[in-house]
């Protein structure tokens, strides 16, 4: 592995469930392409954890680890390096035994190496197993490392996080018990997409569009994420879960934050998480009534469940209690099996002419075709003051060209190898997520009135 700039700490990174569906879709694919643009240490190693008898040969012959290259090749070498750098232990999450031999395997390979190596420890589990993992890891002393105290073992944690606030206060608890909270990175990948990262570089560093980011000049603010697929295999992780707690819960309300949250002076880790917090408290609880839940049309026969009430189409109006953005009405959508797959940001501004017509719209495109666009209102050429809209359109593509940003879990790993944890969510604002949206949970469990049917391909519920 060839040095380069920007190297990152030497690591060892433990994959809890490394023959899962995350593991093997994204996690090994992505730190494919790291050891490919030689972007982890040379020492850095990967633990693979498995019930099952398997060597790394058997487990990345059946794993598609170049998806995200160019032309879907894997460079020979690279995958030589990743090999040499990974090994298999079999393990069970339910025996606590194995987690002392785990701990000493970390130490042996410390030794052989012969430095200090950062831990990362990712839960790729079901989430009934986080609270018992965590224990036994507690029992083990895995929440250190070589320099004790220093927070040098780290745990990543998929969402969901939590079913609702209690759990998710429950499963906080659990972790603070072990882990300190600077240890903890709760894992939001829309928050490592470029895209995402870039709202805060766009508002920071565009002096026309800072100036007027208030209730003076927005009229709306609108979040939508669209899904042209189902549940598409889901249905043990999708039924009972549903829309509100798979995307907004999490997801979106991150994107909200994002994109309202005062700028800080410093945009480091902790002014960043500081502002969101402190927007996500200032966020009302949702009304029942100003929501929107539907299914579509086949999702019952798909998870084989007459009575399901899970909804695949959420949609909420939120309001912000500051003076920055009172009476700016906040819209999240979320919906699967429509017409198309979008995730974007729409910003409307006000029409202070008191034109109908003069409206001025900025969309963040967050995917697939990522970039910003403006409509802006122009006058047509002719003889006649006839307007017409205009679109001033940014593209990443066009721009930057197709393989100009890291994959979101790329992002992921290296930021918490280096222990940047400005694109994770911490326990604050996990806990305001659930609070701002417990409401209409609570509202949707208690009854079925209000689902609203959908037909797959369409825009969701009329």
């Amino acid at each position: 592995m060839d040095e380069r700039p920007n190297r990152v700490e030497p690591a060892i990174i433990v994959i809890f469930g490394v023959t899962g569906d995350l593991a093997q879709r994204y996690l090994l694919p992505a730190l494919y392409h790291l050891f490919k643009e030689h972007l982890l240490d040379e020492h850095t190693r990967i633990i693979g954890l498995t019930r099952q008898a398997l060597t790394v040969d058997d487990l990345f012959g059946k794993v598609e680890l170049c998806i995200n290259e160019a032309d879907n090749l894997c460079d020979p070498v690279a995958l030589k390096a990743m090999r040499d750098h990974s090994e298999l232990l079999r393990f069970d999450p339910a025996l606590g035994h194995d987690y002392d031999r785990l701990k000493r395997q970390l130490d042996d390979i410390e030794t052989q190496q012969g430095v200090c190596m950062n831990r990362l420890y990712y839960l790729s589990i079901p989430p009934d197993l986080f609270q018992t993992t965590v224990r036994f890891m507690g029992a083990a002393n895995l929440q250190e490392s070589c320099v004790h105290g220093v927070g040098k073992a780290r745990l990543l944690v998929e969402k969901p996080f939590g079913s609702n606030r209690a759990t998710a206060e429950a499963l906080i608890e659990t972790a603070n018990q072990v882990f300190a909270e600077r240890q903890v990175f709760r894992i939001d990948h829309y928050l490592a997409k470029e895209t995402v990262q870039n709202i805060l570089t766009f508002r920071r560093s565009n002096p026309i569009f800072a100036s007027i980011w208030d209730n003076r000049h927005i009229r709306a603010i609108d979040i939508l994420a669209s899904e042209k697929i189902g549940i598409e295999g889901r249905v043990n992780f999708y039924e009972g879960v549903g829309a509100l707690r798979d995307l907004i819960q999490s997801h979106l309300l991150q994107l909200m934050a994002v994109t309202t949250m005062v700028l800080p002076h410093e945009l480091n880790s902790d002014a960043i998480h500081a502002s969101k917090q402190a927007l996500l408290a200032a966020v009302e609880p949702a009304e029942a009534s100003e929501a929107v839940r539907g299914q579509y049309n086949t999702y019952r026969q798909e998870v084989g469940n007459n009575e399901s009430a899970t909804e695949t189409y959420a949609s909420l109006r939120l309001r912000i209690d500051t003076d920055e953005w009172r009476d700016v009405p906040i819209s999240i959508t979320t919906g699967k099996a429509l017409s198309d797959k979008r995730t974007e940001i729409r910003v409307t501004f006000r029409d202070t002419l008191h034109h109908s017509r003069a409206v001025n719209v900025l969309t963040f495109r967050i995917q697939p075709d990522e970039g910003i666009d403006l409509r802006l209102r122009v006058k047509k050429p002719g003889y006649e003051h006839e307007l017409q809209d205009a679109l001033m359109n940014f593209s990443y593509q066009q721009t930057f060209g197709d393989s100009s940003h890291p994959n979101a879990y790329e992002r992921v790993l290296v930021d918490a190898v280096k222990s940047d944890r400005t694109l994770f969510a911490t326990s604050e604002e996990v806990l305001q997520s659930w609070r701002i949206i417990e409401p209409v949970l609570e509202a949707w469990q208690r009854s079925s009135d209000g689902l609203q049917p959908y037909a797959s391909g369409s825009n969701g519920p009329e």
